[in-house]
């Protein structure tokens, strides 16, 4: 007779760059545009393996992933949907990604943050609320 499996849940955490430039805007101010090589780290989260023993298959976050970002890749962000009517910051790529990632993925599995990096020691890190990661 097998035991019951354990109560807890499950993380999955994945990785993606793209080069992009931006000028974000500070109180009615435009800064000149520059670039970043943008690291973004996903994490998902979930209480439930499937039938192989996964929560989500890396492959398929990392496709979705490329998909989302895939858009902003080498390109001028202030011009690129949704960042043509919000400001480009990390913290809005970030709450985009998670969005767009969140309405992707099985009812068994849950954005728990993502964190888009501009440079070394410059971070922004979006947690959905709880229950609106989906």
């Amino acid at each position: 007779m097998s035991a019951a499996p354990a109560a807890g849940s499950f993380e999955i955490e994945v990785e993606t760059t793209f080069s992009a430039a931006h000028a974000l805007r500070f109180r009615g101010a435009r800064e000149p545009v520059h670039g970043h090589d943008f690291r973004v780290t996903v994490r998902i989260g979930g209480g439930d393996l499937d039938a192989d023993g996964l929560l989500f298959d890396f492959h398929e976050v990392e496709r979705q992933l490329g998909e989302i970002v895939g858009p902003f890749r080498s390109r001028d962000l202030n011009a690129t949907p949704p960042f043509d009517r919000v400001n480009p910051s990390a913290e809005e790529i970030a709450r985009h990604i998670a969005t767009s990632l969140a309405a992707r993925l099985p009812a068994t599995a849950a954005v728990l943050s993502v964190r888009v990096t501009e440079a070394p020691g410059c971070a922004a890190t979006f947690r959905p609320a709880a229950g609106g990661s989906r």
